[in-house]
């Protein structure tokens, strides 16, 4: 499959200000996780996919072309970008349907495709409610919708969960994910680092303008091997845990914890074999076994909170 996007090499400064520095980088499909604190560059990046920006220097191509100059690519993203200023006296109808028909929706068809955007994203029984009375969740809704309304093959989400309630939050992301399994290639950025574990494996960590990872969060955690991996394991006898794998060479440190014991390990496919071995030998009743490293917010701490160093 041809890459959806290409960047090479590719830098955007404003002034003496660094957006992003040298990435290079290629996405496939699916939906990726674009993950960085504030000032990372998250946004730069996207802004740059989505052809509002021109690189400062390399390169950077969506489905083949320039985003910034080819027309009939921009008609092939969707973009809901993280603030909006929106014609708040307009409904929703209104707005969605104005959006469509400036992505190159025929006027006739326009309005049934801002229907069915809003029905998508959840807002059809507001859809006649003007905006300037919507709370952030429905803002995001109806922001989304606008993204979708010309049916797009690429979307470029930046920050859509940000300042929505748990409940809207989920079922956000159920309606992202059903976009993705429609086909649709998307790029999610997000604090929200639970959410978007929940949407993707699949990330790109971006930190002070640089691309620090990339790839199956699982596979990158592996690479971090600065890091033992901890596995905790919640039994009725930890010390007879504790001792069966105390000898290991693998095995960095054991704590005993109120419930249990955590072990610190840097061969987790070893630890879980001997930890098994170990159970069933012994009887230990075990009620939980779990790894606080084996996610995506721990991948982002250690990729991000020792100063971004590989």
């Amino acid at each position: 499959m041809s890459a959806v996007v290409v960047a090479d090499n590719c830098s955007k400064w404003y002034g003496h200000v660094l957006g992003i520095s040298d990435v290079s980088w290629k996405l496939g499909g699916g939906i990726v996780g674009l993950l960085g604190p504030n000032g990372a560059g998250k946004s730069t990046l996207i802004k740059l996919m989505a052809g509002l920006l021109v690189p400062s220097r390399g390169s950077l191509s969506v489905f083949g072309a320039n985003p910034f100059t080819d027309i009939a690519v921009r008609r092939r993203i969707g973009y809901a970008p993280e603030h909006e200023k929106t014609w708040d006296e307009l409904t929703a109808l209104e707005l969605v349907t104005v959006m469509a028909r400036l992505a190159g929706v025929p006027g006739e068809r326009a309005k049934l495709a801002a229907e069915a955007a809003l029905e998508a994203m959840g807002m059809a029984d507001a859809r006649n409610r003007r905006v300037q009375g919507f709370s952030k969740g429905m803002r995001q809704r109806t922001k989304l919708a606008t993204a979708i309304a010309h049916d797009p093959d690429f979307l470029l989400l930046d920050e859509p969960l940000t300042g929505v309630n748990p409940i809207a939050r989920a079922d956000i992301v159920a309606r992202i994910g059903a976009l993705a399994a429609a086909g649709k290639t998307i790029v999610v950025s997000s604090h929200v680092l639970y959410e978007i574990e929940a949407l993707t494996s699949e990330i790109v960590v971006i930190y002070r303008g640089q691309v620090l990872a990339e790839g199956n969060v699982y596979e990158i955690r592996k690479l971090i091997d600065r890091h033992p991996h901890r596995i905790r394991i919640e039994c009725d006898q930890p010390r007879v845990i504790a001792a069966a794998l105390a000898t290991a060479d693998h095995v960095a440190r054991i704590v005993f914890e109120r419930q249990g014991v955590l072990i610190e390990t840097r061969d987790p496919d070893r630890c879980y074999d001997q930890l098994a071995a170990a159970v069933l030998e012994s009887g230990v009743e075990v009620s939980a076994l779990s790894s606080p490293d084996n996610n995506l917010g721990a991948v982002f701490e250690y990729l991000t909170g020792d100063g971004g160093r590989r």
